[in-house]
């Protein structure tokens, strides 16, 4: 056994530990216990030398050690210094430390507070919600006064579905550990912020200004959240039939769709005639431009650095054995910051749209045979269906629904992104150069969206096409993916056998 395989084994290990600690926490000092005969058993079999048991009990003593880092991280977040303030009302000053997120009548502000009356403050940042006029940007300082509250864990009622929704961990992820409503707030001081941050936010809200000016409504609010996952200008009708046909991902910066969008992307400079050293360098300088556009928000620049990872691999000729250095990287991200596992659906969704594209897209490539790869869509659609296959469970667990609508519905839209994605952050930069050129090169970009929002419309007519499923429980996802992990186990071991096969004639 390799060296770099064990490593895997080990990673996968502490990944499971945190896994474990998110749903079923156990008493520290019985881990401990456990941890120290472990460690004893390991030296006991180290001196005698039975290497394989050895590294069955580390993989065992990796799984404590990742139980034992998210406790411990979970316990700092509990013991926050904004713990003492809670349910009281404060007056605090900080700066508002990423872009606003707009609703159609509120914004919501991340702040990082810097002082509690008299009291300095570090590492805390507090979601405030708030109507939307005046308009407050990256970097402002202002001084707030309201009722600091923890933020709630919305339990699962008989008449919902999916888990419920711990709304303290999807904050405590970004460092944010209270909430405040309609607060009073007092404008102190601008450009307070990162430079390098103001300048992303400056181009992003150009590109934005641009598309609102170039494409009618609804083609504009799509285009807006493909680019940038700012979906306030797509109206609520819409949004629902993206719902019922399991296409909301497209709407939103998320890892599955960067991770895809990096995979087409390769695809398709491959199919306009690049050579693929050449292809491979324009995909990755293209990923880290979009990223940056969009303000390098972190989700993104996780599902980034993954997605760059896994096209390195593939550049490299390691398609399936190239997901070690991206389970490495993942469990490096998870060490710093265990909550990402269960909190983080945009992590989740990359990693996983990952592994589907390591280790299905060429089987499904060839289940597919009969159908022609006429324009790379035999190659696309693999790839498609890899990616679904490995994030369904993950999905249904979080939103508690199937569309069967959905998988059909995505093959018509995903191998499309891409594209739109260049054409579009193309047509929004020349907009902000000529507004009369980008309105005679508007037509490709919206008839795309356009065809996007007919196949929804159609997929959402479907009658009984959503299957809703109450109380999702964790064992779902263990099962599911103790399944998936079976069939590419047997798939693997056929292809082993395909290739022994002509030896053993010999």
């Amino acid at each position: 056994m390799t060296a770099s395989k064990i490593l895997l084994y080990f990673c996968l290990s502490f990944v499971g530990g945190i896994f474990l600690n998110s749903f079923f926490p156990f008493s520290q000092v019985f881990f401990l216990r456990i941890f120290i005969f472990g460690l004893f058993s390991v030296l006991i079999f180290l001196f005698l030398k039975r290497k394989n048991l050895t590294i069955f009990i580390f993989c065992f003593l990796f799984i404590i050690l990742g139980f034992w880092r998210c406790e411990i991280f979970t316990l700092g977040v509990e013991n926050n210094e904004l713990k003492n303030y809670f349910e009281q009302e404060v007056e605090l000053i900080g700066i508002v430390n990423e872009q606003p997120v707009l609703g159609e009548k509120t914004s919501k502000l991340k702040i990082k507070v810097e002082q509690i009356g008299e009291v300095k403050i570090f590492k805390s940042k507090i979601l405030i919600t708030r109507w939307k006029y005046p308009e407050y940007k990256y970097g402002d300082k202002l001084k707030i006064t309201g009722t600091l509250k923890e933020p709630q864990v919305f339990e699962s009622s008989p008449t919902s579905s999916g888990p419920g929704f711990d709304y303290k961990e999807y904050l405590a992820k970004d460092g944010i550990f209270a909430t405040m409503y309609s607060p009073r707030v007092i404008f102190l001081e601008e450009g307070l912020g990162s430079s390098v941050m103001v300048t992303l936010f400056s181009v992003k809200n150009a590109l934005k200004k641009s598309i609102a000016k170039i494409l009618p409504v609804p083609q504009a609010g799509l285009l807006e959240a493909l680019l940038f996952g700012d979906e306030e200008n797509i109206p609520g009708h819409w949004k629902e039939k993206f719902n019922l046909t399991g296409t909301r991902h497209i709407a939103a910066v998320s890892g599955m769709n960067i991770t895809i969008i990096s995979f087409l992307m390769l695809n398709f400079l491959l199919f306009l005639g690049f050579w693929r050293h050449q292809a491979f360098y324009i995909s990755v300088i293209l990923i880290i431009l979009y990223v940056l556009a969009i303000g390098a928000p972190p989700p993104g620049v996780r599902a980034a650095i993954m997605g760059i990872l896994f096209l390195t691999a593939q550049h490299l000729g390691r398609s399936s054995g190239g997901i070690r250095p991206i389970v490495f990287s993942a469990t490096l991200v998870l060490f710093f910051n265990p909550l990402l596992l269960i909190s983080d659906i945009g992590f989740q969704l990359s990693f996983l749209a990952i592994l589907g594209l390591s280790y299905l897209q060429t089987p499904l490539f060839k289940l597919l045979e009969k159908i022609p790869n006429v324009f790379e869509i035999r190659y696309t659609l693999a790839a498609t269906l890899a990616a679904q296959v490995f994030t369904l469970p993950i999905l249904v667990y979080n939103f508690g629904q199937i569309s069967l609508a959905g998988p059909v519905a995505n093959i018509f839209i995903v191998p499309l992104l891409s594209l739109i994605t260049i054409l579009g952050f193309v047509l929004a930069t020349i907009g902000t150069i000529s507004m009369s050129l980008a309105l005679i090169l508007s037509f490709p970009v919206w008839f795309l969206l356009t065809y996007i929002f007919k196949i929804v419309e159609f997929f959402s007519k479907i009658p009984q096409a959503t299957v809703f499923i109450k109380n999702v429980s964790p064992f779902w996802l263990i099962i599911s993916y103790l399944i998936l992990g079976l069939i590419i186990w047997r798939i693997q071991e056929n292809q082993k056998l395909k290739f022994l096969e002509p030896y053993a004639k010999k």
